[in-house]
């Protein structure tokens, strides 16, 4: 089955009494993480307890489909429910992902999670055109109104009050993976404290100050044109597990940012009043760097490096796509593009 995607987030807190098999799968991986424990957690106490978590593979049960069914079959030594994980699930599993749904031996809660599935692949149909003893969940990248909603779930723990200018900050600053998201909105809480108030100021410091991510470093690099800097930050960013997607579509959205400002340049205004002027305000001492990208980009360069990031992104949908290739080449290109309108202004 498909559960309806504004009950997703529910629905992996408290699953149906009946599931006994979830494949979670998406663009975003921190969300798909986030959700596999929260499914996991909703049967057994803790992760760690080797007798109640078991771990499987999906390229192993593509060689042993019949593995599934004994561990869900499979009884814990210690009393009480199952689950048994199913890391890198795709196509090759879908025959023991069947053969399990034929008979659904145990009673052990299966969890497999994956990267982007397109909907025609086969294991993705199996879970969604499956009876309520089995469900699909999709795991999207955040948009502006889901990171806002995790801000507000993260901050009412403690009873934090967010300041609209510092809520705008953050929003503008977090980025489309949800758990580097909520690692930030997390360390904004504890540094409010319980019944806190957190100012414009207090994110700009609490955030700012801890140091560009990778992500950012992507994007700014991209950006500013420089290539060997730009390498080191895809490498970066790729070793801490960030997927292709986030870099391009974060990418964009600043590309768009500049698009805007460099529309107000184009009217008259100067880049420093620009950016100092910006709403949301961009952090102070990112100000300089931003001013300078939009002598960089007219407003032709910046519609032709979006729309590389777009094709980009499409490309990296696709099943089997050389997703890192296709990105790293594309903001490649968006630094030529920098690099190109340089050369011009020094003319």
């Amino acid at each position: 089955m498909k559960p309806k995607a504004n009950a997703l987030d529910s629905f992996v807190k408290s699953p149906p009494a009946a599931l006994r098999a979830a494949l979670v799968y998406g663009p975003d991986a921190g969300l798909v993480r986030e959700r596999v424990d929260r499914l996991a957690l909703s049967v057994v106490p803790t992760l760690d307890d080797p007798f109640l978590v078991a771990e499987l593979s999906g390229e192993g049960l593509a060689d042993e489909p019949g593995r599934l069914g004994e561990e869900a079959a499979a009884i814990a030594m210690t009393g009480g429910r199952r689950v048994v994980l199913v890391r890198d699930a795709g196509d090759r599993a879908q025959s023991a992902f069947a053969g399990f749904f034929e008979d659904w031996p145990g009673d052990a809660l299966v969890v497999a999670w994956a990267g982007d599935l397109p909907a025609r692949a086969k294991l993705r149909k199996l879970f969604e055109e499956a009876d309520e003893r089995a469900a699909a969940i999709p795991c999207y990248l955040d948009d502006e109104a889901t990171i806002s909603r995790v801000i507000d779930e993260v901050l009412k723990r403690d009873s934090v009050t967010l300041e609209g200018e510092a809520r705008q900050f953050l929003l503008a600053h977090l980025g489309a993976d949800r758990a580097m998201s909520r690692s930030e909105i997390e360390k904004l809480a504890l540094y409010a404290g319980p019944g806190g108030r957190l100012s414009l100021d207090d994110v700009t410091q609490a955030v700012g100050d801890s140091g560009a991510t990778a992500l950012d470093d992507v994007i700014h690099a991209a950006a500013d044109g420089d290539g060997p800097a730009l390498d080191r930050a895809v490498e970066e960013g790729f070793a801490l597990g960030l997927h292709p997607v986030p870099m391009l579509r974060q990418t964009a959205a600043h590309l768009l940012r500049l698009r805007h400002l460099r529309a107000e340049m184009d009217a008259g205004r100067d880049a420093q009043s620009v950016v100092k002027g910006a709403r949301p305000p961009i952090f102070f001492k990112l100000q300089g760097r931003v001013a300078g990208q939009l002598r960089l980009f007219d407003a032709a360069r910046l519609a032709e490096a979006m729309g590389l990031l777009l094709a980009a992104e499409a490309g990296c949908k696709r099943t089997g796509a050389p997703d890192r290739l296709l990105a790293s080449r594309a903001l490649h290109q968006v630094a030529a593009l920098a690099r190109r309108g340089l050369a011009r202004a020094r003319r």
